[in-house]
């Protein structure tokens, strides 16, 4: 893994960077417009094959334009689900016909998947999600029954990719299936959750009342769904570390900016070490966070699926320490002005919890590790 950028990556990290500067998500913005001019661009679908319309590169490149989103003031969640998720789980297992269908249009940006794995009684628990699917045995369709929760834009995505669980025939155990649920299918009913999150992409519960599928709606093998399932989730988290930097990186260069021209007693504030020492923690931190992000993804572009497990995980709770820690230190740093509208830092309190929190929880990553790579005891 090279630890310096090549000069590719370089002059792609400083084309996007352009590109969101010059395209600010303010209210009232038409966010679908910046997502397919940034699809125009090939910076949506940069992850995924080319022969299917992508731009042939991987989680490594799909992961440093969304940070440089994020750094720049317009992150895109969906790109974590839509590419990144999605398009992943589809080009390494989907059908000829399902990838001709799908990969070319996520790559444009004229269509959207979300991702629906999350029960309300499952939580961080995989193996209790009860979301399942038969196989009728005359007409070989699928009937789909459950619950999801927290659900990312399923207002706005064309389908979503569903996680539900089928009987084995041998042991009557239930296994992990993947299905593409279209979003007009009779019985998917969606409910918004009532977030005080202030985010462009919003929550959802879905409701799955005895849905049909027909049997082409199957991702993948049948029997393949637990290593199917998890190379779409390497790929969730190493995304969420690059949208926790990008945030961070942004609510820092607000901060600093700041400290240059606030004049207190006539000298800047940013002379003061206690105003200079934290913002310079956080940029080692998050630079640190950086460096393992980009581990990862270079692991998993390289088809190692175990190697990025573990990497990914170490880089998303990097990540989300940093970027925390980042938007605390910006606020305080700006005092007052850091809880106004004008500044556009109060907001990012709430958002940047949120990768503390999901895709998968800092304590469960800390049990993760201390059991898979440290060799202790399971606690879970």
């Amino acid at each position: 893994m090279p630890v310096i950028e090549s000069s590719e990556h370089t002059s792609l990290r400083q084309a996007v960077a352009s590109f969101a500067k010059n395209h600010p998500r303010t209210p009232g913005t038409d966010h679908k417009q910046f997502w397919q001019e940034a699809a125009a661009l090939g910076y949506i679908g940069v992850n995924l094959p080319e022969a299917y319309g992508g731009g042939g590169g991987g989680i490594t490149e799909l992961c440093l334009v969304l940070e440089e989103m994020g750094a720049a003031g317009s992150p895109l969640l969906m790109m974590i689900v839509s590419p990144a998720i999605c398009g992943t789980v589809i080009s390494r297992f989907g059908t000829e016909a399902q990838k001709r269908q799908w990969l070319p249009a996520l790559a444009d940006g004229s269509r959207l998947m979300a991702f629906g794995i999350t029960e309300p009684d499952a939580g961080s628990n995989s193996h209790r999600i009860t979301t399942t699917a038969r196989r009728e045995t005359d007409s070989g369709d699928w009937i789909l029954t459950g619950r999801k929760v927290f659900v990312s834009g399923v207002d706005i995505a064309d389908a979503t990719l569903v996680v539900g669980r089928t009987e084995d025939a041998r042991t009557g155990r239930l296994k992990p299936c993947l299905f593409i649920v279209p979003r007009d299918t009779e019985g998917f009913r969606r409910r918004p959750i009532d977030m005080e999150l202030n985010a462009t992409e919003k929550q959802f519960e879905l409701v799955l009342d005895d849905v049909r599928l027909p049997a082409d709606a199957l991702v993948g093998d049948e029997d393949a769904g637990l290593l199917q399932l998890f190379a779409g989730l390497n790929p969730e988290r190493i995304m969420t570390a690059a949208f926790a930097i990008g945030m961070g990186r942004y609510a820092l260069a607000r901060a600093v900016a700041y400290a240059r021209e606030r004049t207190v007693w006539d000298t800047p504030i940013g002379a003061h070490q206690a105003i200079a020492h934290p913002l310079a923690q956080a940029h080692i931190d998050l630079e640190l966070a950086r460096l393992m992000m980009q581990k990862a993804a270079h692991l998993y572009d390289a088809g190692d699926d175990t190697g990025a497990g573990e990497a990914a995980n170490m880089a998303k709770y990097a990540a989300a320490e940093a970027c925390v820690k980042a938007v605390d230190q910006a606020v305080h740093t700006l005092g007052g002005n850091g809880l106004t509208r004008e500044f556009g830092l109060a907001s990012l309190i709430t958002a940047a919890r949120v990768s503390r929190i999901a895709p998968v929880s800092r304590e469960m990553i800390l049990n993760y590790v201390s059991h898979q790579t440290l060799g202790l005891p399971k606690s879970y």
